[in-house]
Formats: C-alpha cells, sequence, structure tokens
C-alpha cells in the first residue's frame, strides 16, 4: 500500500470566492437553485473550485490548474514556502469511500509522477515535491473538505 496515513478533515466555509456560475449549473446541489441542473464534469470543476479556495485559505499559492502533460492531468499544482503540491481532487456527491487504493491506481501515480517532475523541470523549480489528495464531499450544509497531505509515495 502506497498512502501513508489518514486525511485531515475540515468543514470549512469553502464557497466563499467560489465562481457562482458554476455553483448555479450544480444547483442541484443545492434546494434554492433547484431549477438549474448540472452534470457530472461541472460538479468536478466545482470540487476542484472549492478545493483551490481550501488552499488558498491554508496558505498556499496555486500555480497552475488542469496541467496537462503526455496522458497526465494535475488538477491543481500549488506551493507552500519551499513545497510543491501536486494535489489531486475527488469529489463526490454522496459518502465516501476511505479505501484510498480504489482512488488513484498506481497507473495514475506513475503519470502524476511524470507530469510533476516535467513540470519542475519545465519551471527551473528548486523545491520538495509532496502529492497530496483533497476529496470534496457533498453534504447537506454544503461541502465536506478532507485533505491527505503526501497522500503516496513516489519513490
Amino acid at each position: 500500500m502506497w498512502f501513508r496515513k489518514e486525511p485531515t478533515n475540515y468543514n470549512v466555509n469553502v464557497l466563499k470566492g467560489v465562481n457562482h456560475q458554476i455553483f448555479r449549473r450544480n444547483a442541484h446541489f443545492f434546494p434554492y437553485f433547484s431549477k438549474y441542473m448540472g452534470n457530472h464534469n461541472e460538479f468536478g470543476r466545482l470540487g476542484e473550485e472549492v478545493a483551490e479556495n481550501f488552499l488558498i485559505q491554508k496558505g498556499y499559492k496555486i500555480l497552475q490548474k488542469n496541467y496537462y502533460y503526455a496522458k497526465a492531468e494535475v488538477d491543481i499544482v500549488a506551493q507552500k514556502g519551499d513545497i510543491l503540491a501536486i494535489v489531486e481532487v475527488k469529489s463526490r456527491s454522496q459518502g465516501f469511500v476511505k479505501d484510498l487504493n480504489n482512488l488513484i491506481n498506481p497507473k495514475k501515480i506513475k503519470l502524476l509522477v511524470k507530469a510533476a517532475d516535467h513540470y519542475v523541470q519545465e519551471n527551473n523549480l528548486d523545491v520538495e515535491v509532496r502529492f497530496d489528495v483533497i476529496t470534496v464531499i457533498k453534504t447537506k450544509s454544503g461541502f465536506k473538505v478532507e485533505h491527505l497531505e503526501d497522500a503516496f509515495h513516489h519513490f
């Protein structure tokens, strides 16, 4: 198993600063906007915005969103001090499976590592690279955010 520790749970007001057009397109998750219906991809984008705002609240600087290299996509590249966080965001509208092995398979990990390596070299960065997973779970009152820092070993 390549995962290191349990996620940290946070219940935060992560809608502050969220793109409200995406919020409205995903209104079926919020009763007030029930006449609007969104799709799975839009909910994923909303989850990424929630994760982005969460990281900003925690003092990270967002360097890149949806970074593509080869067949890999990194949802968020963020930096805090000399740590470069490569963040995979998983959004769920219902209860969340705790088995992280089912979230990110070894092939995905290999692609994320290649993309991270390319990003560091392309931008000539001298940083420590860390791989994080953020889960965004829709609840009745908003979102529950779980942040698993240093989620897996890459060497």
